[in-house]
């Protein structure tokens, strides 16, 4: 955990400008046993104070705020404090600044009609470590950017065992552990031994920033599935 709270409980922040998305985000956190809610936010300058002051496990940021955004926020609060993980909410209409913050360091996203389970399943996921990879929107996101991209850095990879690279694969199109432990017919300890060597030969934090060097350095292209 990131801060010294009660055993158990993962503190959040919540920042957005729309009060009634703020206060309902709030209110579906805070309604569960594990989960506190310690600051809420309307913009992202506070949210970046509050993450350093109060020091939650995850802080949910809005894209669109006034003053500093949260692609700002999300920049800053990673470089800042390192120790608390971040998670974007978004439209489909900001792809590109999810894109962005998910390159900026945060710990995945959400849609902001996202059903309250999905949410409160976000914070938990992202507060033990993991990300947060919808399939499916994270898919849309990474083969519009990855069309765009420039030449592969098929350099970043080569140290991967070929059943490393499979993991990978399978992580770029958003499959838990479990999911790839039943498709490559091994132990779910296994896949997580195989995603933590992953992580460390590619120099990254979690299995977003996986996923993105996975795209460039051209293993994944844009409409695979």
């Amino acid at each position: 955990m990131a801060a010294g709270g009660e055993a158990g409980v993962i503190r959040v922040t919540v920042a957005d400008d729309q009060a009634v998305v703020r206060v309902g985000i709030t209110a579906v956190l805070d309604a569960e046993a594990d989960i506190t809610v310690v600051g809420q936010a309307a913009d992202g300058g506070t949210a970046v104070a509050q993450a350093a002051s109060l020091l939650p496990d995850v802080a949910v940021l809005d894209i669109r705020m006034p003053g500093l955004d949260g692609l700002a926020a999300t920049a800053r609060i990673t470089a800042e404090v390192p120790g608390v993980k971040v998670v974007v909410l978004t439209t489909f209409g900001l792809d590109e600044y999810v894109f962005a913050a998910l390159r900026a360091g945060a710990a995945g996203f959400l849609l902001k009609d996202a059903d309250p389970e999905r949410v409160i399943d976000a914070v938990r996921v992202v507060a033990r470590g993991d990300a947060l990879l919808d399939p499916g929107v994270t898919r849309r996101l990474l083969d519009r950017f990855a069309a765009d991209a420039g030449p592969a850095d098929t350099a970043r990879v080569a140290g991967l065992t070929p059943r490393e690279t499979q993991v990978l694969l399978h992580v770029a199109r958003g499959l838990s552990n479990a999911e790839i432990a039943v498709s490559l017919g091994i132990s779910p300890a296994t896949v997580k031994d195989h995603v933590a060597r992953i992580l460390a030969q590619l120099g990254v934090r979690d299995r977003v920033q996986a996923t993105i060097a996975a795209y460039e350095a051209g293993l994944v292209r844009p409409g695979m599935r």
